[in-house]
């Protein structure tokens, strides 16, 4: 029969000081949301004295079409969904690869470039933004697209190929060799016998590389200063130098930026739990 930790029903009091400490701590993490999402639909006034904390008075979702329009958010947002997509996506696959061509397949240097990988989460994002920079310049490969993807990639590969190193010692190698007898290589081996079996890894690196990509500043405000391919926290910077003298766009900016993640977040709570759970098990 399965455990469960409760509170004794003999000792109410306790019962109802605990659910009264969550009822709080609820409050406390909901109301920064809150307050964005009426600080969008606000004027100027009640941001700044007349209605501070309560519900708007006169819902200005004018806001939010000056901030898709005038400020670009529409045309920020696409890029930031397209930076995000490709960089998760290459950020899967290489490191799918990698760590299966370090733990499954025997060769004489893949300890070490296993450690070499792994250097990647030693260095901090701040030291190496100038020497990328420099080879982006010379390279001319800035204000693109892959100016972003290629480091975001690059930056979420080494905690993507611990997560799947996590998961993929606990497959047992019979599944490898009994492939290869049915006929299976190395590549049938890996698409159709391992790769479905890293399921829980892949929701968990997705999440790891949406969170990195989504809310990178530092990159993008460097990398790129074409308005063109400018992604969404750039953009908001942008915007709040354009609108000194009108906040609600900016708050409705920053709903438009923020939301997309709470919202994956709670179609995929549970699995994003189950997954961190299973890799903390296995390791």
């Amino acid at each position: 029969m399965e455990e469960r930790y409760t509170l004794k029903k003999s000792n109410p009091a306790l019962k109802v000081f605990i659910y009264i400490l969550l009822v709080v701590w609820a409050f406390i993490n909901l109301f920064p949301i809150y307050f964005m999402f009426t600080f969008s639909l606000k004027s100027n006034e009640e941001i700044f004295g007349k209605n501070v904390v309560g519900l708007p008075h006169e819902w200005r979702w004018s806001n939010y079409s000056s901030a898709m329009g005038t400020g670009n958010m529409g045309l920020y947002f696409f890029n930031s969904v397209l930076v995000t997509v490709f960089s998760i996506a290459i950020s899967i696959m290489a490191a799918m690869m990698a760590t299966y061509a370090l733990t499954r397949i025997k060769w004489k240097w893949a300890e070490m470039t296993n450690a070499f990988f792994m250097l990647g989460l030693t260095i901090p994002l701040q030291a190496s933004i100038v020497p990328v920079y420099v080879i982006l310049s010379k390279l001319h490969w800035l204000n693109h697209y892959s100016t972003l993807i290629i480091p975001y990639s690059a930056f979420t590969l080494s905690m993507s190929i611990l997560i799947c190193t996590g998961f993929m010692v606990d497959i047992p190698y019979d599944l490898d060799e009994a492939a290869r007898i049915d006929g299976c290589g190395l590549w049938g081996t890996f698409f159709r016998i391992i790769a479905p079996l890293l399921k829980p890894a892949l929701s968990t690196i997705g999440i790891y590389a949406f969170l990195q990509c989504w809310n990178e500043f530092m990159f993008a405000n460097v990398f790129i200063s074409d308005s063109k391919h400018r992604t969404l926290p750039v953009g908001i910077k942008a915007l709040s130098g354009a609108y000194t003298t009108d906040w609600g766009p900016i708050g409705a900016a920053l709903v438009i930026a923020t939301f997309p993640t709470l919202i994956i977040y709670i179609f995929l709570s549970r699995k994003i739990q189950d997954s961190f759970i299973a890799g903390a098990v296995k390791g």
